[in-house]
Order: structure tokens, then C-alpha cells, then sequence
């Protein structure tokens, strides 16, 4: 019951509540500067795809940590959550400074990454473990197509999005470390086939 209710917290909290950094974002240690209205539309649109990658990762661990019957697992789960929630807090800022909004179906999101994440966890730790290797994958490999996409003189969003790499780059190499199994060709075909139509439709709504 105890992790029920912290799921449901964490959900409250994800969605509805306006994030808090433990750490300073990286966007204060470069200069802003006023970007053309296309280059602010186009930065906005990145960082709210972005900003829907934490919402889902809030998601994906806040369940495998309700399922595994690992302690030590879930305290692992649970940190990694907790650093996500620093990029989540991160994105929002920036597409608040960017004038952009966060996408109209965050709550969706996040019930599609919890089920998944559930699901995996309730298949065994390992099976949990490498769904965290491929996502953390999937999602620096998109982080480093969006430093490629994102305006040069759009410097704050660009430090935000490297540090965030190295993050999930961090992440992954610790699950896997941690025994994770590695998933099956039609497995990891299907969520990255899920991760697009979520970045093209979080692009735009």
C-alpha cells in the first residue's frame, strides 16, 4: 500500500506540480541571448519532446520500483528517479524561458511509460534492468540528433541537453552493470517504433 500511495504521489507530482531542481540547471552557466522567432519555435518544440522523455522516465522507474521485490533495486530505481526529476525540472524551465508549453498529453505519456516499465519489472529484475538499458539508449541517441537540431546561439537548451546525455549515458552503463539482460530485436524495435510517435506527436502537442 505504502508504495502504492508513492506511486500515486509521484504521479500528482509529475504532472500537475511545478518541479524543483536539487541541482542548478546548466542554463545558468552560459549567457541567453534573444532568438529569432523561428529559432525560439523550433527550440520550444525540442525541448517540450524532451520535457515528455522525463515525464515517461518519472514514470518507467517510479514502477519498476513498485514491483521489484529488490530493496536495494528500488533504492537504485529511486535515485535514478530523483536525478531524472532535476532534467524534468531542467526542460520545464527552459520552455518557460522559451515561451513554449509542456505537451497536452503528458498525462498519457505517463501512463503508457508505467504500464511498460510495470510490465518489465513484473517479468523479472533483469528484464527490468535491460528495458532501463534500451530506453537510456534510445534516449541519448535522440538527445544527441536534438544537439544537432537545436539552434546554435540557443546555448542555455544546448547545455541542458549535453548534460542530459551523459546522464542517461550514466544511467544505462549502471543497469547494465547491475546485471541487466539485454532485450530481444523485436522488443527494442517496438519502443523505438512507440518513441517516435511519441516525439513526433509531443513536437506539436
Amino acid at each position: 500500500m505504502d508504495l502504492l500511495l508513492t506511486a500515486a504521489d509521484a504521479a500528482l507530482r509529475t504532472l500537475f506540480a511545478t518541479p524543483r531542481a536539487t541541482e542548478r540547471s546548466p542554463a545558468h552557466e552560459v549567457p541567453d541571448v534573444v532568438l529569432r522567432s523561428v529559432d525560439r519555435q523550433l527550440s520550444g518544440a525540442l525541448m517540450r519532446v524532451n520535457h515528455v522523455g522525463e515525464v515517461c522516465a518519472q514514470a518507467l522507474y517510479t514502477a519498476q520500483a513498485a514491483v521489484t521485490q529488490d530493496g536495494n533495486l528500488r533504492m537504485h530505481l529511486q535515485d535514478a528517479a530523483r536525478e531524472e526529476a532535476d532534467h524534468l525540472a531542467w526542460t520545464r524551465e527552459r520552455l518557460e524561458a522559451l515561451g513554449a508549453r509542456p505537451s497536452l498529453l503528458n498525462p498519457l505519456w505517463y501512463a503508457g511509460a508505467f504500464v511498460l516499465g510495470a510490465l518489465a519489472a513484473r517479468v523479472s529484475d533483469r528484464v527490468s534492468l535491460g528495458f532501463v538499458v534500451e530506453t537510456e539508449n534510445q534516449v541519448s541517441a535522440h538527445l544527441a540528433s536534438h544537439l544537432q537540431r537545436l539552434p546554435a546561439e540557443d546555448l542555455p537548451s544546448r547545455a541542458v541537453v549535453a548534460r542530459m546525455q551523459a546522464d542517461e549515458e550514466r544511467h544505462a552503463a549502471q543497469a547494465r552493470a547491475a546485471g541487466a539482460l539485454e532485450l530481444p530485436w523485436p522488443a527494442r524495435a517496438l519502443m523505438r517504433a512507440a518513441a517516435k510517435v511519441m516525439t513526433t506527436t509531443a513536437h506539436r502537442v
